[in-house]
């Protein structure tokens, strides 16, 4: 009896080792690339055991990559600044815009409040190219291409929707008794949505907080057609590696490295209410 527990143990470790490994190896050999040369990464048979180099990480950061056809400027730590404007400055738009809208489609009802609703959802599903043209022609006429503003605004067609939807049912599970009670201290209307609604669904607001940040990160074709070099941020900088004469698979490994530490960063800060919004431990009524 012991012995078959044990081997049951044993075989459920290695099961759930190889799934793990499964999943994690693509990232594990990406950061492993990171660190070796195109001849170590091309050669037929891949390996474990490899010299490690920090030339990847030194041509980054000092915006200068060595190619067949001669050194080459790159501005990738410039296009992960960039990132970080674009995507916080979405992440603030959208709380300051999604979170009273949440609030008011999870507390008053109104005729039409459901098809408006589902209305701002469809623009997270809608395809780029059916806005990209529209929105680069009115851009330019009005002075806003290849600005800052402009893509943060156009990020809300992606961020504005996800929080709304997932913020809109944590203050539906805040229980309205608590508000009122609030209130009846005399208490103002928005000084309870201030201190209690809001603080009550934190979890929720923290987790798509970093559910905005991550898909604005992320996004590609808006930054490509709507700004140039000056805002493009890392997911558009990385196509600057790719050159006709070679593609160096270190340095776009290198890249990627670095572009996944903001947002680790910003989850391992956020962790508590991240895995507390994930769980749906909102307050019930």
């Amino acid at each position: 009896m012991n012995f078959s527990s044990a081997l049951t143990k044993i075989l459920k470790f290695l099961a759930y080792f190889l799934i793990i490994m499964f999943f994690l190896f693509p990232i594990l050999w990406i950061f492993l690339m990171s660190f070796m040369t195109n001849d170590e990464i091309l050669r037929k048979v891949p390996s474990f055991i490899f010299s490690p180099t920090l030339d990847n990480y030194i041509a980054l950061l000092k915006g200068k990559i060595s190619t067949p056809a001669g050194v080459m400027d790159v501005f990738y730590m410039k296009n992960i600044l960039n990132s970080f404007i674009l995507s916080s400055g979405s992440v603030i738009l959208t709380l300051v815009l999604g979170i009273p809208a949440a609030y008011a489609f999870a507390r008053y009802k109104f005729k039409g409040g459901e098809d408006i609703a589902f209305t701002i959802l469809s623009f997270k599903f809608a395809p780029a190219l059916l806005i990209i043209i529209p929105l680069n022609m009115y851009f330019t006429k009005m002075g806003l291409y290849d600005s800052y503003f402009a893509l943060i605004w156009v990020y809300q067609l992606i961020t504005l929707p996800l929080l709304l939807w997932i913020v809109r049912g944590y203050f539906e599970d805040v229980s309205e008794d608590i508000e009122h009670a609030y209130r009846l201290d005399g208490h103002s209307w928005f000084k309870s949505f201030w201190q209690i609604s809001i603080p009550l669904a934190r979890p929720g607001i923290a987790a798509s907080s970093l559910i905005c940040f991550i898909f604005a990160w992320n996004n590609f074709v808006f930054a490509l057609i709507l700004g140039s070099s000056n805002i493009q941020p890392v997911t558009v900088g990385a196509l600057s590696f790719i050159t006709a004469s070679a593609i160096p698979y270190g340095l776009i490994a290198a890249g990627i490295v670095l572009s996944v530490i903001p947002t680790l960063t910003l989850a391992l800060i956020i962790q508590k209410y991240l895995v507390e919004g994930l769980s749906l431990g909102a307050v019930k009524g």
